[in-house]
């Protein structure tokens, strides 16, 4: 290479290193902001692995990278490597974190199902499921259970019937069991939710539910208790004055009990894509302590007296900081709510500390308290979401271009004009929200609303200035009998909110299903949005095809067959449809897997699973060569010998639900109920040997929230 060619190539290498020193140094002042994704990273580490690590592994590597973290910063090493030391301190701390947490909430498990009598307290009256209305009780005898075996809290289906008001002591017999495994390899695993939450059994009651004089709850419990009771007091004055209809959804985005929702009220909702106003998080916070914040500022400017002597921001901040933790107490403090206070708390006290309240420093703040508190939550969707659509909200708000205001412009212009820059901003807005939150909606739930985008910005402005005030007000006024006529107000904008969920759900094509990626793209993509939110600069969208890692990555082919975790249900793959061979058996869990694969039901399945097996209530049997040949007997009870022959005649796999000797197939495989307990669901995969199966719970590991080997 000529002379003159290498020393251009050279001051070009030094224009690029030294535009990069200068992108580096320009990011310093944003250093902080990585903290709550090291702290989360060690977290995340800690939930990914499949064996339960010893504590003296993070008090060890915490007080590793606490070292070096210090001995960076005293041998005056440059930023890069502290920042790198501070991270790498961060990671250890997040994984003790994780680690501690779980130590704190572990509790006994009923790993066995039994059935028996159950006391306890009711502790709050939980989600509707499937079978019905739940109650969440603290047992304090179960028969057949000594009491260091007794769980902290089991949630218990009792139908409508049965839904007692918290803080009273009941009385019933029940199935009781773990909590449910994964619905299949890979998939959102419940019961380690269940187990953050302490709850160690769920079931169904097998009589309806008797108040009886039960033993003096301990301090906490009975003061938790009579909070839930006030709340659940308040819901059921409140259904009175609205009627279930409306009612139900005010409950719910109030004291957030789902006990009156409609089932079809819930799905259009969540096919129209605004599902999410039904959860106490983030919006209704936001509105709630905003709308007193602002309420208070105008208070104490229209009195002349308190202008001029109070510091009116900071004694809005104080109000509303009262008011973000009355409706945490309100909410019953869920998970999602109790981050979005913590968040919406650190703004407040911002304001009252001097500081900028709206900032991502202050965003990275509160997650890590957030996490600090509670460091499942990374794992969480929830937590995903908010803080992604939080994080990308307040970049954009950063980087919106301020406009100068014209002094002498007409008022008709000026209104025009402020029209338009709220639209932009409302839309701006919406989009950046559903950008970052739609890698996490794709990846957890399968779903797109297609319309969601337009639905959303119709109930922004319905919920932010109707709803959320008129409910905040006419639950204070209900305490003293006077908030009817608010409560009528938020009736009027629930219902316009249920014409346009069911407006937009009705439209074609409003609901798309997307399969799952693998699950290294979300991670990817969730660095990927934190690079574009907090790196300043042009080369904030390098990290643009990271954030959009899972859309972009390539999906893994579909298996040929699943299996529920009990083997009461099983489906077969044919093309993009799942032939469900016990139709209306484990709906919830056959729904999460087709989701998840991105899988569908035929559009006439009775026809169709007519044709390829010959089914009833006892047994199935396949019709066709189609493989995989899938036959069950689905009963606890032992078959004639001539049905189970006919059972194994020419099938790939027979699902024996029944206890002790199985049947000899030849070179069919047998799944027997110590298959199903060791490996929970499975997915049936075609091999050149015949048949893979990939089990849920060889994915999850051995864990404090999974069963014991056996």
């Amino acid at each position: 290479m000529p002379a003159g060619a290498d020393h251009r190539l050279a001051k070009r290498l030094a224009r690029w290193a030294a535009a990069a020193r200068a992108e580096a140094r320009a990011q310093l002042d944003r250093a902080f902001l990585w903290s709550p994704a090291a702290f989360g990273g060690g977290g995340a580490v800690y939930f990914a692995l499949r064996i339960e690590p010893p504590l003296w592994l993070g008090l060890v590597g915490t007080t590793a990278g606490l070292g070096l973290w210090l001995g960076a910063r005293r041998a005056h090493l440059g930023a890069g490597a502290r920042f790198a030391a501070a991270l790498l301190a961060l990671f250890a701390c997040g994984f003790l974190a994780a680690e501690l947490r779980t130590a704190a909430v572990k509790a006994p498990i009923v790993w066995e199902r039994t059935a028996g009598q159950v006391e306890g307290w009711v502790v709050d009256v939980a989600g509707p499921g499937s079978g019905g209305g739940r109650l969440m009780i603290a047992p304090y005898a179960v028969q057949g259970l000594e009491p260091r075996e007794l769980p902290a809290r089991v949630r218990l289906t009792v139908g409508p019937s049965g839904l007692i008001g918290p803080g009273q002591a009941v009385r019933l017999r029940a199935i009781l069991g773990p909590p449910p495994d994964p619905a299949s390899p890979g998939a959102y695993d419940f019961a380690r939710d269940a187990f953050f939450d302490r709850v160690g059994g769920v079931g169904f009651s097998l009589t309806e539910p008797r108040i009886v004089q039960g033993p003096r709850p301990p301090p906490l419990l009975g003061f938790a208790m009579a909070i839930n009771a006030a709340r659940w007091a308040l819901a059921r004055r409140m259904i009175d004055d609205m009627g279930p209809r409306t009612g139900g959804v005010a409950v719910a985005m109030t004291t957030g009990h789902e006990a009156w929702l409609d089932p079809d009220q819930v799905a259009a909702m969540r096919n129209a894509g605004i599902s999410h106003i039904l959860s106490i998080s983030g919006v209704h916070m936001a509105i709630v302590g905003g709308f007193v914040f602002f309420l208070t500022r105008i208070l104490i400017a229209l009195w002349p007296w308190a202008a001029v002597r109070a510091p009116g921001k900071k004694v809005a901040a104080a109000a509303g900081l009262i008011a973000t933790g009355a409706y945490l107490v309100l909410s019953g403090a869920p998970a999602p709510a109790v981050r979005s206070a913590v968040t919406l708390s650190v703004a407040f006290v911002a304001i009252l500390a001097d500081r900028r309240a709206i900032s991502l420093h202050a965003l990275a703040v509160a997650a890590l308290i957030v996490l600090a508190m509670q460091p499942e939550a990374v794992i969480q969707p929830g937590f995903q979401m908010s803080f992604a659509a939080t994080a990308g909200l307040v970049a954009l708000a950063q980087a919106w271009p301020r406009q100068a205001r014209e002094i002498s412009a007409p008022w008709p212009i000026r209104v025009v004009q402020r029209a338009g820059t709220w639209l932009a901003a409302a839309l701006a807005a919406s989009l950046v929200a559903g950008a970052a939150t739609g890698p996490f909606a794709i990846q957890h739930f399968n779903r797109v609303a297609l319309y969601g985008l337009p639905a959303n910005l119709a109930i922004e402005p319905l919920s932010a200035l109707l709803i959320m005030p008129a409910l905040a007000g006419g639950a204070l006024l209900e305490a003293f009998g006077a908030g009817g006529w608010l409560l009528a107000v938020a009736g009027f904008g629930v219902d316009l909110l249920l014409r346009l969920a069911d407006t937009a759900a009705a439209l074609p094509g409003a609901v798309m299903v997307v399969s799952s990626a693998p699950a290294a793209a979300l991670p990817i993509a969730f660095l990927g949005i934190i690079w574009i939110c907090v790196w300043k600069g042009r080369l904030r969208w390098l990290g643009l095809p990271a954030a959009l890692a899972v859309s972009l990555w390539p999906r893994p082919p579909a298996p040929a067959a699943w299996i529920a975790s009990d083997g009461a249900q099983a489906a077969v793959v044919q093309g993009r449809t799942a032939l469900r061979l016990r139709p209306g058996m484990k709906a919830f869990a056959a729904d999460l897997w087709e989701r998840r694969r991105g899988l569908s039901e035929p559009k006439d399945a009775d026809a169709a699973l007519k044709a390829r097996f010959d089914c009833d209530r006892l047994k199935c049997s396949p019709l066709t060569v189609q493989r995989p040949r899938i036959a069950a007997w689905w009963t606890r009870r032992a078959p004639k010998p001539e049905v189970a022959a006919r059972l194994c005649a020419g099938t790939d796999i027979l699902i024996w639900r029944r206890e002790g000797p199985a049947p000899s197939c030849g070179g069919a495989r047998v799944l027997t109920p110590a298959d199903f307990a060791r490996g929970g669901s499975t997915e049936v995969y075609a091999a050149k040997s015949g048949w893979r199966f990939v089990w849920a719970n060889d994915l999850r590991g051995q864990r404090p929230w999974t069963a014991p080997l056996q």
